[in-house]
């Protein structure tokens, strides 16, 4: 059985429940949502990381971690993303289901009472966070940073939003730049703390079998004793119409070219048309039966991979490609004409059924595990109504063909990335082949 509850903590602080016995484990997470600036991003980045060390009560890693044990393997991560324009921080505790503790501790209460001394009271002297933690989380941050710049598929997709939203907030990374990391000083992150406390907007979720009235009110306890400031106001602006289609091409030493298309959707939430857009982007791209893999991929081979991705708290669509580079433009032609064919209307009652299918499919797996039914939840947060998968899943059913070429014809382009390889790949990243 499912139950979903929602209630207020204080302002600006959100709390839901998704309460579902089928699970043995439970999941509290906690998610600051700040507007994503240039100045703040590379700090807010490593405050998540950086709190999940330790706390007061538990001061280093290693005596956090004895604690963890001590309730059956629970865990501690953290993690940074973008929700449109927003930066999103966020600190989650994983443990056992309340019923399966074998001598009836409460563990659900647990892990609330030590999250809440993560997030309240860290091990802060004189102001500071332990220095050792600070340094070695800046490299740790610099590593996932480089990461990304390793992985070329990744690169080019986080190149092309660079450029396609060089204006936007949308065009700054989740972890700030490398060099930022690196300049970072450590009485920043206590402001950087502070603010995220104060005036960040907050999501609370307790997911799976756990007691979500105790992990309220351990929350509510912590907030009142913390005194909270003016909030940040979180948005994000939408773009739907192009003056001019960027085209930019970069090399590298790469084996395998890519290229992106980075197209303005017309449409993001909270707007009704966000779900047949969806649907269109997998009869474009998303599914092994979409345009964009029978035809470009499979039947031209024009591509190692090809497909289609929509973003629908910004409202941009993009397809991603891997190509030899003797054919990225007739791949770059192709894809844009296949978008054409929806336009036109030229979509079969078949391929409509398949992509209701997927994205059907795909719904109703989000339930199978806590950390993708938190995601689902999270995503939502600025939708008009929040929607569980198995609404979402009716909404999709319901959409006509009519409503798909209109979502297609309010998609323009934007920019056109290439990144041109010029030899063997130095990092060796070349797993898109298969």
């Amino acid at each position: 059985m499912v139950k979903i509850e929602q209630r207020p903590v204080t302002d600006g602080v959100n709390f839901r429940s998704i309460q579902d016995t089928r699970f043995k484990t439970m999941r509290i997470a906690v998610s600051f949502l700040l507007p994503i600036q240039k100045d703040t991003a590379a700090a807010n980045a490593l405050l998540p990381f950086l709190l999940a060390r330790a706390s007061r009560q538990y001061p280093d890693f290693t005596k956090l971690s004895q604690r963890l044990s001590e309730l059956y393997g629970a865990d501690i991560n953290a993690d940074v993303y973008k929700l449109g324009e927003n930066q999103v921080l966020s600190i989650a505790a994983l443990g056992l289901a309340d019923r399966y503790a074998l001598n009836g501790e409460n563990i659900s209460g647990d892990l609330a009472e030590l999250l809440c001394g993560i997030l309240f009271d860290p091990p802060i002297t004189d102001g500071l966070f332990p220095p050792d933690g600070f340094h070695q989380e800046k490299r740790q941050t610099i590593e996932m940073i480089d990461s990304d710049y390793n992985d070329k598929r990744v690169f080019s997709r986080l190149r092309c939003e660079q450029i396609m939203c060089r204006d936007e907030a949308f065009g700054i990374s989740r972890y700030g730049t490398r060099e930022e990391i690196q300049s970072l000083e450590l009485p920043r992150m206590t402001e950087i703390w502070e603010h995220a406390l104060k005036s960040a907007r907050i999501e609370i979720m307790a997911l799976g079998d756990c007691d979500p009235r105790q992990i309220y009110e351990d929350f509510v306890r912590a907030f009142s004793k913390f005194s909270r400031g003016a909030l940040e106001k979180c948005g994000t602006k939408v773009i739907k119409t192009v003056e001019k289609a960027r085209d930019v091409t970069e090399t590298m030493t790469v084996a395998q070219s890519k290229l992106v298309l980075g197209f303005r959707a017309g449409a993001a939430v909270p707007q009704d048309d966000v779900v047949p857009t969806k649907l269109m982007t997998a009869v474009f791209g998303g599914t092994p039966n979409s345009k964009l893999f029978l035809n470009v991929r499979e039947k031209l081979s024009l591509c190692y991979y090809c497909a289609a991705r929509y973003d629908w708290n910004k409202g941009i669509l993009l397809v991603e490609s891997g190509v030899e580079t003797k054919n990225i433009e007739r791949a770059k032609d192709e894809i844009l004409r296949q978008l054409e064919e929806i336009k036109k209307g030229n979509v079969s009652d078949e391929e409509i059924g398949a992509a209701k299918l997927s994205l059907c499919n795909s719904y109703r797996t989000i339930g199978d595990f806590l950390g993708g039914l938190e995601s689902w939840y999270l995503s939502q947060t600025f939708c008009k109504n929040v929607l569980s998968p198995e609404e979402a899943a009716r909404q999709i059913r319901v959409v006509t063909k009519e409503q798909i070429v209109t979502a297609a014809r309010n998609v323009v382009l934007d920019t056109v990335y290439r990144l041109e390889g010029k030899g063997e790949d130095q990092h060796g990243n070349e797993e898109d082949h298969k």
